[in-house]
């Protein structure tokens, strides 16, 4: 039986979730179809996944319940090397560095703090700090469960699917998982 844990970003990031729907309530229904048919296959998704994606599709999270199995990771067993952690600690270092940089810069910019101005800070500084990373207890979440489970991540989020990796767990960009659903 193969396993898999889900990520939200199936049903709600716009590059992915086309493939199942056009929404995310859409998506989560044409994910339902295709999951349902798939008797050689488990569905994973910790209970802080299910509340994230509450926020999305409100009332379809109960339908998701009756096939994706909800489950936390038991934080309190899972072993992970140490040397993952100190790259990680090196890499949020560096992401702090250049969200300083790119502040300091602003900062001199004698153009005021415009609406516009303060947009694109927002936007960069958010792109300096959390793009590619880890970045939420959420996520971590996915990559424990996943490597508690051995079930393959799946997610289009590239922090989450690079950590997994780093800590051997099998993982599967969510641009894939349609068609990984729809073979017999």
């Amino acid at each position: 039986m193969r396993k898999f844990v889900i990520d939200t970003s199936i049903f709600v990031n716009p590059q992915v979730s086309r493939a199942f729907g056009p929404n995310p309530r859409k998506a989560v229904s044409g994910f339902l179809r295709l999951a349902s048919r798939k008797r050689d296959a488990e569905f994973y998704m910790p209970s802080s996944i299910f509340s994230e994606l509450r926020n999305f599709v409100h009332e379809d999270v109960g339908k998701l319940e009756l096939l994706v199995k909800r489950r936390s990771p038991n934080v309190y067993a899972i072993y992970l090397p140490a040397a993952v952690f100190y790259d990680f600690i090196e890499e949020v270092r560096e992401r702090v560095n250049k969200g300083l940089r790119l502040a300091e810069t602003f900062a001199r910019d004698k153009g005021g703090g415009s609406p516009g101005k303060m947009r694109t800070l927002r936007e960069k500084y958010k792109e300096a700090m959390r793009a590619g990373i880890l970045d939420s207890k959420e996520d971590f979440e996915l990559v424990l469960l996943a490597k508690e489970l051995d079930a393959a991540l799946v997610s289009a989020d590239e922090g989450v699917l690079d950590f997994a990796n780093k800590i051997g767990c099998e993982i599967l960009h969510a641009s894939k998982f349609r068609s990984a659903l729809a073979k017999k």
